[in-house]
């Protein structure tokens, strides 16, 4: 039986098994996972039963235990309401110890133990039963993603929104505002689901390029848009405006993303960060020796960098739809490796790709990464000035010569982290703004939290959250499920046509080479050195062929290989027999490393 994603109810109701208030046909399923300890569990309760009046027939409520491990009296309670004989006993003590008192007390037990008969509250086999459902119920919540309580689940999903009564009566009625964004939520969650919007762009601009739409496609890529300001003018046709604008941002997050795995991730060790790094570079070097080997001088000898790229998403979706046939620890070697590569890619396209350089762009650029370092200095946390400075880094990188997506790279440098915080104290701060709020609840003329405590609060969200984190949040899901994609519909439309295929054979092939081959001897070699002289240790969770098979997945060239091609070459022809190229290649590396990947299993051995 396949196991259920967290946020999904881990097993079906069961009337003879849960405690169902409501029609077994409802449309509607509550369930409840909560505690008889808990002050949230308790001030629900009385919603729970306003919902019911509203819904009736329509609505099936369940409870189930996660007694709340810092209260004693939490296990005791639920164990006590377990004992009931039947279903009526039980809701009986349910109510009376949800609602006796503010907060559960040794009194609200004995007053509850009444409810029962003395014969069956001693029986030893009762017992037994109720402290065995506790315990069922309380791994069915970890099961399912139920941490806090109260926590709710709508027709077998995790309810994440407001607990505020139009809110929670929308997701029951599931509207369609709702279920749009559980759907969204639900493929966000699902770890293969940028890859598989990348494909389905790729696909698409494919298709709108051979039905004889390419050249419709072509032109709208190639509308201009921009702004005037008196007799300066600024535009960037559409094309442009994703390739050198929004492309930025994913090196942003790309930067982002590295900077917090070697600061405070997985790759903090330096024996641990060599691995990857290692690997990266030689998936770089020696994919782009092989292609220079193939290309003779000439207009294609400067493609060499499109062999150097690995997509990210295409082979960390792939590596993540294997599921436990690959260990986590090659999941981050992937990740990481993946990333260096787009950052060294993003060097190459700068250093060797950028058009004449202006020294004057080149002055206002330094003086906007100088702007950027003393705000990082002065410790501003503040996300907003980071956000100027790197605009204006764009624009200047952008009329330097140099390629505009440089600025994301050396933004994300600049933006801070922050000390680990001390969570202890700011929760307690948070717990008692709220709980003073709370008191006031329901005084004449007053509609909810004063402005000072929402700012405090506020204060409180940015402490727990560096400037950093917060921006990758933001930035990381429009990257993955806006940006690629948007940029695989502006660069993978090719039309599969003679011209396109004569005479391009040996570029075809030099690319294959690069990127099916290459990547993986690269990154293998070069892992190997460096464990073999010491410099490096390989995790013991993954075999050598497992890395063989990981590197073959970096040969998935796509997004930056695409993007140097159309920096290298001059034809359009060119481009459009190098994006063939690419997207062969790619799918064949992606089949190598499923198969090589496949067969190694979750084998794994030590480093030699």
């Amino acid at each position: 039986m396949s196991t259920p994603s967290v946020g999904h109810l881990d097993r079906p109701v069961d009337a003879s098994v849960d405690h169902v208030l409501g029609p077994q046909s409802a449309p509607i399923t509550l369930v409840e996972y909560g505690s008889y300890a808990c002050p949230h569990c308790r001030a629900a309760n009385g919603r729970i039963a306003e919902i019911r009046d509203r819904f009736g027939d329509r609505l099936r409520y369940v409870f189930r235990h996660l007694p709340l491990s810092s209260n004693e009296l939490s296990v005791q309670a639920a164990e006590l309401a377990e004992s009931a004989p039947d279903d009526e006993s039980f809701w009986k003590t349910h109510i009376e110890l949800m609602t006796r008192s503010h907060s559960l007390t040794e009194e609200d037990l004995d007053a509850a133990a009444t409810h029962l008969s003395k014969k069956h509250e001693g029986s030893e086999t009762s017992r037994d039963r109720a402290a065995h459902k506790v315990e069922a119920d309380t791994a069915s919540a970890k099961a399912s993603g139920a941490m806090v309580t109260p926590t709710f689940f709508i027709n077998g999903q995790r309810y994440d929104g407001p607990w505020d009564e139009s809110a929670f009566i929308d997701a029951m009625e599931g509207t369609l505002g709702y279920r749009v964004r559980s759907a969204a939520l639900d493929f966000a969650a699902w770890g293969p689901s940028s890859g598989v919007l990348l494909l389905a762009a790729v696909l698409m601009a494919l298709v709108l390029s051979n039905v004889g739409l390419h050249a419709s496609v072509q032109a709208f890529w190639e509308t201009h848009v921009g702004v005037t300001i008196g007799e300066n003018t600024f535009d960037l046709s559409l094309h442009h405006l994703v390739n050198d604008g929004l492309l930025t941002i994913f090196f942003l997050v790309v930067g982002l993303e590295i900077k917090r795995e070697f600061t405070v991730g997985k790759l903090a060790d330096p024996k641990a960060a060599a691995l990857p790094i290692t690997g990266a570079l030689g998936g770089m070097i020696v994919p782009a020796i092989l292609y220079l080997l193939l290309i003779p001088r000439g207009d294609w000898s400067g493609g060499w960098g499109i062999t150097m790229a690995t997509d990210t998403a295409f082979a960390i979706a792939l590596i993540v739809a294997m599921g436990e046939r690959v260990p986590i620890e090659l999941r981050v070697f992937l990740t990481a490796a993946a990333i260096v590569d787009d950052i060294g890619a993003i060097l190459v396209v700068a250093l060797f790709y950028s058009e004449q350089i202006s020294l004057v762009y080149m002055a206002a650029a330094g003086g906007a990464v100088i702007t950027l370092y003393a705000l990082n200095r002065a410790r501003v946390y503040t996300v907003t000035p980071y956000v100027l400075a790197g605009f204006s880094l764009w624009v200047f990188v952008l009329g330097s010569g140099l390629h505009p997506t440089l600025a994301g790279v050396l933004l994300a440098l600049f933006i801070p982290t922050r000390p680990p915080v001390n969570i202890d104290v700011l929760m307690t701060q948070a717990k008692t703004l709220i709980a003073a709020e709370a008191e006031r609840e329901g005084e004449v003329l007053r509609h909810g939290p004063s402005l000072p405590t929402l700012r405090v609060l506020e204060s409180i969200q940015d402490r727990l959250e560096s400037p950093a984190d917060r921006l990758l949040r933001i930035a990381a899901a429009r990257s993955s499920y806006f940006i690629l994609p948007l940029f695989a519909l502006a660069n993978a439309g090719v039309p599969f046509s003679a011209a396109v295929f004569e005479g391009h054979g040996p570029l075809m092939l030099a690319i294959g080479a690069g990127l099916v081959l290459g990547k993986p001897l690269g990154i293998a070699l070069a892992a190997a050195l460096v464990v073999w002289l010491g410099i490096a240790t390989k995790p013991a969770e993954y075999s050598w062929l497992q890395l063989a098979g990981a590197g073959c997945l970096a040969g998935i060239g796509f997004t930056m290989s695409i993007f140097i091609a159309g920096q290298a070459f001059a034809t359009s022809l060119d481009v459009e027999a190098a994006t063939i190229g690419i997207l062969g290649a790619s799918t064949l590396a992606a089949l190598c490393g499923f198969v090589f990947l496949l067969s190694a299993g979750n084998q794994s051995q030590s480093s030699t």
